[in-house]
């Protein structure tokens, strides 16, 4: 096996050990198989292009444009052409995939179930690290920088893992690293010939390695085992690194999947509903007479880090037949229960699913799971929400004011985790809580108060223009400003009920929708909404409303509440004989502007495909993107021509003075086989060269530097004339560009090497020819004027030479394969004096 194809073989073999970092992450393993399989042949065509030989450049990008068709047939080949060629439909579904396998890793517990999206992460990101370490180790010969994508896909894996045998990965990674830099090192040993290329160690023995690659075995191993030994001694440790956060980003389980660790969905709130008109997201029939209370909530927020509100890590379950009841609901406590049928528009992607709380039990096709804490379903595997239709039953609980000012001390386990605030927060929160509920006498009483100051007496306005804001000080700005909407209203409430003692969290979902005239309601985009609820014991967790203008006052938080009043239905925009699911739906409850949505958007991402006016889809800024630099790339195709052509035969004639007697680059007439392209280093010591293959390698090398030397003065100008002879054409060259004598001696010098290679009894390569034509070059590039320089470099004219050399070859092989023909059809010798014989 020749020393490049050792090395792809190790640089492939590297990238898997590194993968195995994953396994721990992922169940069932067989994604490896399949990594492997891929890898194998994303190297074989980097070995094969390497050895055509191609350029660098032009190695990777067809090592890339196979990856990319393998992964268009593994996830993609039904939005294909063939399987193979993707287009707009293919990446539209990569783009899902992703977004899908996204979700899942921050969904899941390790190990987290192989769907098809993180199957594609995993499987996609070690054929990238491949191509950067084949890139980096074989193409550029320089194997060392290598480590730095490995070391990338070993940091990730580790990261997120939480188990004890991270340090069997490293082993296992580090291990194909060195076996990596080691095949680097003995292919750059075996150039220096037989001295370092290993002898054999008897006769008829095999050859062993010498000193030097002993040596770096052994330093290899030291190395190894000190950094699996240092981290075990109790050195001080740096806290809050760049990992530190990912260890726990995605939960401890069982490993089955789990716990769920959702992203903010206030960053898809605000970042999905930006658009410039209303449309119907959910359309619900439902048995209750109180449309007020129709709130459907998708996920609550429980995580206060004093920036922002996130859902905690929390266990997911099968989702059972009925659910148990409420946390802290007591039975003194009026409840009716209500049915409704709910249908999701097909442009409406959640993860998570709309509910009335408190839900008692659904029934829905697909795959979901039951976080218990919450109350809420979430989907598996990749399920949305898109078009589905499901029927929930849920409780309209109905407490009095009497029984929320009535209610003890919540338990100490609710109080404890639901009343942390963070140390950041400014201490004005605090205090003007305090200041806002001096009056009251319980709980519910500085509830109802924090309430009505949002809502009603603290001058507070709504404005969907405010910016969502971040860090510690963005709840005191708001405080201090006064505008805002429902999650700086919402976030506000809940901060200060907590510093009050009192359990809060924060609520995402839709406030009611627009009652139609067939009896459903419409919900719509504008009916996004997030709203604080407080925790009271004997009657659970409570909503509030301090949004000024949006949404419904709860019956129990008004004067003299019995609760059995009911409020007000919210006022729909529409006509009564509006059409119910077909036009956008406009309700009072989020949102008056029509074109500013911002304000309760962030845990509601639709799927951008299905949404109207959302703006150019990506892949067609890809397509036209990648078209736009195709369109620039290619007048430029001549000028990277040019420059190849210069740099192999420049390199060639310099690596042929380094070279005894002409020797050839490369040594592939000497039996080495190594591969070496143009332009790679030449070994120092070439044994057992024929003196006529020498010969004929010099021949080569000079008339490469010639022919360097007349397309250089014919881009700046000065047209070849083949008829002359090289001292002639040398001549003329001087003459036309005047040039002065010491550059006209290195035109000589390159003449008069062609003249000696051609009619010498005994050819040999000149040193230091490179460095006359690069004099030559320069003195023509200060002898002309600023255009004919951009010409020459950009549009330069004897690039005309590849379109002749294509066309040289295409009559060639018109020539072998008529060739061919004409041995397949040609009668055998003697066989008409046969037949004529018989």
């Amino acid at each position: 096996m020749s020393g490049r194809a050792r090395l792809t073989l190790c640089s492939a073999a590297a990238t898997l050990l590194a993968s195995c970092a994953l396994l721990p992450l992922v169940t069932p393993a067989t994604w490896l198989l399949q990594a492997a399989f891929l890898l194998a042949i994303q190297s074989g065509v980097g070995a094969a292009t390497r050895r055509v030989p191609l350029a660098r450049p032009l190695t990777v990008a067809a090592q890339a444009l196979v990856t990319l068709a393998l992964l268009t047939l593994l996830f993609a080949r039904e939005h294909a052409l063939v399987g193979l060629i993707p287009g707009p439909e293919a990446f539209r579904h990569f783009g899902d995939l992703l977004q899908t396998g996204t979700d899942d890793v921050s969904r899941y517990a390790i190990p987290a179930p192989l769907s098809d999206g993180i199957r594609l992460m995993v499987i996609g990101g070690v054929l990238v690290i491949g191509l950067a370490v084949d890139t980096l180790a074989v193409t550029y010969r320089n194997a060392a920088p290598a480590g730095l994508p490995l070391l990338a896909l070993y940091s990730v894996a580790a990261g997120l893992s939480e188990g004890v045998t991270d340090w069997l990965w490293f082993l296992v990674a580090a291990a194909g690293y060195l076996m990596l830099l080691l095949a680097e090192g003995r292919e750059r040993l075996s150039q220096w010939g037989r001295v370092f290329g290993g002898a054999p160690r008897g006769p008829g023995g095999q050859p062993g390695p010498v000193a030097p690659v002993r040596t770096g075995r052994r330093i290899g191993m030291a190395a190894l085992g000190v950094a699996l030994v240092v981290p075990l001694l109790p050195l001080p440790a740096i806290q809050g690194g760049l990992l530190d956060g990912a260890g726990t980003g995605v939960g401890a389980g069982n490993g089955s999947g789990g716990t769920i660790s959702a992203v903010n969905p206030l960053v898809s709130l605000r970042d999905s509903l930006n658009v410039d008109e209303d449309r119907t997201v959910l359309t619900l029939r439902t048995t209750t007479s109180n449309l007020s209370d129709m709130y459907l909530r998708i996920v609550s927020l429980d995580d206060f880090d004093g920036t922002t509100w996130k859902p905690a890590k929390r266990h997911i379950i099968a989702v059972p037949d009925e659910f148990p009841s409420p946390t802290g609901l007591g039975q003194d406590v009026k409840r009716t229960e209500v049915t409704t049928r709910i249908a999701a528009a097909a442009g409406y992607g959640q993860d998570w699913l709309p509910m009335p709380y408190p839900p008692s039990s659904v029934q829905i096709k697909g795959n979901w799971r039951y976080e218990p804490v919450g109350m809420t379903l979430v989907g598996d595997h990749g399920q949305k929400t898109s078009g589905k239709t499901y029927q929930v039953t849920s409780l309209d609980v109905q407490p009095t004011a009497e029984q929320l000012a009535s209610a003890p001390e919540a338990p100490g386990s609710v109080k404890s985790t639901y009343t942390k605030v963070p140390d950041s927060l400014p201490a004005v929160v605090a205090r003007q809580a305090r200041e806002i509920t001096k009056d009251a006498t319980s709980d519910y009483e500085k509830a109802v108060a924090l309430q009505d100051y949002f809502a009603v007496t603290g001058g507070f306005e709504y404005d969907t223009e405010v910016e969502v804001g971040s860090g510690p000080g963005a709840i005191a700005r708001f405080l201090k400003d006064k505008q805002g909407f429902c999650v700086h209203f919402s976030f506000a409430m809940a901060a200060m009920a907590r510093t009050l003692g009192i359990p809060a969290r924060v609520a995402v979902g839709f406030a009611p929708g627009s009652p139609q005239a067939d009896g459903s309601v419409a919900v719509g985009l504008k009916d996004a909404h997030a709203w604080p609820e407080l925790y009271f014991e004997g009657v659970g967790w409570t909503r509030f409303e301090p949004t000024p203008t949006r949404g419904t006052t709860p019956t129990y938080t008004l004067p003299d509440s019995s609760g059995e009043a009911v409020p007000d239905l919210p006022q729909a925009t529409r006509s009564a004989d509006a059409a119910p699911s077909t036009e956008p739906s406009a309700s009072t409850s989020c949102s008056a502007q029509d074109k500013k949505l911002e304000g309760c958007a962030a845990a509601l991402p639709l799927d951008p495909t299905e949404q109207d006016g959302g703006g150019t889809p990506w892949y067609e800024v890809a397509g036209w993107t990648l078209l736009g630099a195709a369109a620039l790339a290619l007048p430029l195709l001549p000028m990277l021509w040019r420059l190849r052509r210069r740099s192999v035969r420049l390199a060639s004639a310099q690596h042929s003075a380094s070279s005894p007697a002409g020797a050839p680059p490369g040594g592939r007439k000497n039996g080495g086989g190594d591969g070496r392209q143009p332009g790679d280093p030449a070994p120092a010591v070439l044994l057992d060269v024929p003196p006529q293959e020498a010969g004929e390698a010099a021949v080569g090398q000079v008339l490469a530097v010639w022919r360097e030397l007349t397309d250089t003065a014919w881009d700046y100008g000065i047209e070849p004339d083949d008829a002359l002879t090289p001292r002639r054409a040398a001549a003329r060259i001087i003459r036309i560009a005047e040039l002065d004598e010491t550059v006209g001696r290195s035109v000589h010098r390159v003449a008069g090497a062609v003249e000696q290679v051609l009619f010498a009894p005994e050819p040999r390569a000149e040193a230091g020819l490179a460095d006359d034509v690069r004099k030559v070059r320069e003195a023509l590039r200060e002898g002309v004027g600023w255009t004919t320089r951009v010409r020459a470099v950009v549009a330069p004219r004897s690039a005309i030479r590849a379109v002749w050399d294509l066309n040289d070859r295409w009559t060639a092989l018109k020539a072998s394969w008529a060739a061919r023909l004409a041995t397949l059809v040609r009668r055998p010798s003697g066989q008409q004096g046969q037949q004529q014989g018989g």
